[in-house]
């Protein structure tokens, strides 16, 4: 009998699940929180600073799209693939040669969706290139444009009180990198939180497949990429990005959403978003320990709701 490794991966995962909601995880760290307030539902080590690799590139896409927002960047603005975009990157599972022209929004699509690093770069290089009167005087002529967006991305980092990390390129790469990048399970909550919020962002991480495309010397090219968030489309879980790297071990951040709950009071109706956020870090069965959060987040959330959502200001984010 043939079984599609999808299915497999959700039978893994639901035994798994009936393990974790019976002892403690395995992984490094973890936190579950309501993403409409904050409030942590259940949480292990979450200010351990470890390496998160590339969920990186979610603090990656927040600053582009922070700055197409600010100031009405047209995202089918198309840029050059730079040569540097290839040093240390390790893999280049799409094909990209340097001197390739593509999208900033497939190239979001491909950071995203496949988690390239090669587009992860290339948006950091053309908006850091465009960040100069954003920096307020801290771009100095020896700062090149990704320095420039990584002092961004690491202002964005403060501005969200993600307090112990420090992010040092826009991939998320810790191999032969000094300094070295960091973070927390409670701080990437936060700016997975942040990035949430916005539209954009739900769409791009939502997708399981995209077909992008890019121009070589006047010759179209087109590539499908295909989601590394196995998890996607199951129990409710509608992104949103994996990590991995030697040091970091396997990290996964999932959104799983539920309809809104409408509770009616008197003449008082009240509509309650039901989203939950899971950060996973230095697993060694990511999906399997993720799919068992997300069931555990669920139930804890039941209790919370049921209690009147009763919000420990020292459990906030």
């Amino acid at each position: 009998m043939h079984f599609s490794r999808r299915f497999l991966i959700v039978i893994f995962a639901f035994i798994a699940s009936a393990a974790i909601l019976r002892s403690a995880v395995a992984a490094q760290a973890f936190v579950i929180i309501d993403a409409q307030t904050g409030y942590i539902l259940e949480e292990q080590e979450p200010r351990r600073k470890l390496q998160v690799g590339s969920l990186t590139k979610i603090a990656t896409a927040s600053v582009v799209l922070d700055w197409a927002e600010r100031k009405s960047s047209n995202l089918n603005e198309t840029v050059m693939i730079p040569q540097e975009a290839f040093a240390g990157t390790q893999e280049n599972n799409i094909g990209f040669q340097p001197g390739d022209s593509i999208t900033l929004r497939d190239l979001l699509y491909a950071a995203l969706v496949q988690s390239d690093n090669i587009a992860a770069y290339t948006l950091a290089h053309h908006v850091g290139g465009q960040l100069g009167s954003l920096l307020s005087g801290e771009v100095t002529s020896k700062m090149t444009p990704v320095d420039a967006f990584v002092t961004q991305m690491n202002a964005l980092a403060k501005q969200l009180k993600m307090e112990r990390t420090r992010f040092v390129n826009p991939h998320g790469i810790d191999y032969q990198v000094r300094p070295m990048p960091f973070s927390t399970a409670e701080d990437m909550a936060r700016l997975t939180r942040y990035a949430m919020n916005k539209a954009s962002f739900r769409f791009y991480v939502s997708q399981k497949q995209r077909q992008i495309s890019f121009d070589r010397g006047g010759h179209r090219l087109n590539y499908v990429l295909r989601n590394t968030n196995e998890l996607l489309g199951t129990n409710g879980i509608d992104g949103v990005k994996t990590g991995r790297t030697t040091r970091a071990g396997d990290c996964l951040i999932l959104s799983a959403n539920r309809q809104p709950e409408v509770v009616t009071q008197g003449k008082m109706i009240t509509v309650y978003q039901r989203r939950l956020i899971v950060v996973l870090l230095g697993s060694t069965n990511r999906f399997g320990e993720g799919w068992g959060l997300v069931q555990r987040g669920w139930q804890l959330y039941d209790q919370w709701a049921a209690g009147g959502r009763v919000a420990d200001s020292k459990k906030m984010l």
